[in-house]
C-alpha cells in the first residue's frame, strides 16, 4: 500500500478538580495520595541514596529502544536498570570533577535543553492539530483525487532476451498456460505467483509497460515488450475504476501527515515573524526565505492505493 504521509509520542495530563472536604475525609485523601502516586511509580534502585524509579526506566528504554528490541523483557529491564545505575555513578563522578563547568558540556547541555523544548512544543502543536475533522478533510480531498482513476490487474513473464520472449509468445499461442509458465520461466520476483502483479495504475509501472498493459482488453496477451528490465510478455485479466480505501485502513497514516503538516506549518510561521541573521553570508537578508523541511501540502499528499506494488514500479 502506498504510503500516504515520525510518529509524534505525546503524554496525558491529567488534573484534580477542588472539592470542599471537613475533618477526616480530608486528612485521609491527602494521606492517601504520596501513597498511590509512589506506587504508580516504585522505587527500582538506589545508587548512594538517589532513586531511581519506574518513570525512569521508562525514559530510558525510550531513548534506548533500538538497541534493546532484540531482548525479552526481563533481559531488557535488567540491562537498562544497569545502564541507569552506572549513568548515575558516573554522572556522580563527573559532578565531583566539575564537568558542567566545561565549555563543551555546557554547549551540549543548552542544545539538549533546546531540542527537548522544541520536540514538546510540537509534539503539543501536532497533537492539537490532529482532530478527526481534520483528518477526514485530507482523507476526503485525497480520495476525490484518484475516484474513477483506472485500474489494471495483470501478470507478466520476465526474461533476459528478445528471442526467450519470442519462443515463450509462440507456447501461449499454442494454448500453454500463462501462470505455469510464468513460475518456470520468470525472472521476476512475483513468478512464483504466476507473474501476479495485482492491480496497479498507469503511474505505477514504467512506460513501456503502462502504454501496453492499459491498452490490452482483459484475457488478452501481448507480444514481447521491451523496458529497462528486460522483456515481458503481458497478460491482462481485468480492468476497474480505482477506489480510495477506507478511512480506517489510513487513519494511521493520515495522522502522522496531519501532524508533520501543523508541525511544519507553525516552524514556518515562527520562523517569519523571529529576525534571522546569517553571519556565514552577510550578502543575504535578515530573514531567509529557506524554509525547514516540511511534510507536502495537502493537495500533494500521496494518495491512497491498495494496490499491489509491482518490481517494475518507477
Amino acid at each position: 500500500m502506498t504510503s500516504w504521509f515520525p510518529e509524534t509520542k505525546t503524554g496525558l495530563r491529567f488534573g484534580l478538580a477542588s472539592a470542599a472536604v471537613t475533618g477526616c475525609v480530608a486528612v485521609v485523601l491527602l494521606a492517601g495520595l504520596p501513597l498511590r502516586a509512589q506506587d504508580a511509580n516504585p522505587v527500582l534502585a538506589k545508587v548512594n541514596g538517589s532513586e531511581i524509579r519506574q518513570s525512569d526506566l521508562a525514559l530510558a528504554e525510550e531513548e534506548l529502544g533500538p538497541s534493546l528490541a532484540q531482548m525479552d523483557p526481563a533481559a531488557k529491564k535488567d540491562n537498562v536498570l544497569a545502564f541507569l545505575i552506572d549513568m548515575k555513578i558516573v554522572a556522580k563522578a563527573a559532578e565531583d570533577k566539575k564537568v558542567e563547568n566545561n565549555e563543551d558540556f555546557k554547549r551540549r547541555l543548552a542544545f539538549t535543553r533546546n531540542r527537548l523544548l522544541m520536540d514538546s512544543l510540537l509534539a503539543t502543536e501536532g497533537k492539537a492539530a490532529t482532530t478527526d475533522e481534520a483528518m477526514k478533510k485530507v482523507y476526503e480531498d485525497a480520495a476525490k483525487q484518484i475516484t474513477g482513476e483506472q485500474e489494471v490487474h495483470a501478470r507478466h513473464i520476465l526474461v533476459e532476451s528478445e528471442d526467450e520472449a519470442k519462443a515463450i509468445a509462440e507456447e501461449l499461442k499454442k494454448g500453454a498456460d500463462f501462470a505455469e509458465l510464468a513460475k518456470k520461466k520468470s525472472k521476476d520476483p512475483g513468478a512464483s505467483d504466476g507473474g501476479d502483479l495485482g492491480f496497479f495504475t498507469k503511474e505505477q509501472m514504467v512506460p513501456e509497460f503502462s502504454n501496453v498493459a492499459f491498452a490490452l482488453e482483459p484475457g488478452k496477451i501481448s507480444d514481447p515488450v521491451k523496458s529497462q528490465f528486460g522483456w515481458h510478455i503481458i497478460k491482462v485479466e481485468e480492468k476497474r475504476n480505482r477506489a480510495a480505501p477506507a478511512f480506517e485502513q489510513v487513519k494511521a497514516q493520515i495522522e502522522t501527515y496531519v501532524t508533520r503538516k501543523a508541525q511544519a506549518d507553525y516552524v514556518a510561521k515562527l520562523r517569519e515573524a523571529a529576525k534571522v541573521e546569517r553571519m556565514d553570508k552577510p550578502e543575504e537578508t535578515a530573514k531567509t526565505d529557506t524554509k525547514p523541511d516540511a511534510a507536502p501540502a495537502a493537495k500533494d499528499a500521496p494518495k491512497p492505493s491498495d494496490s499491489k506494488m509491482a518490481p517494475m514500479k518507477k
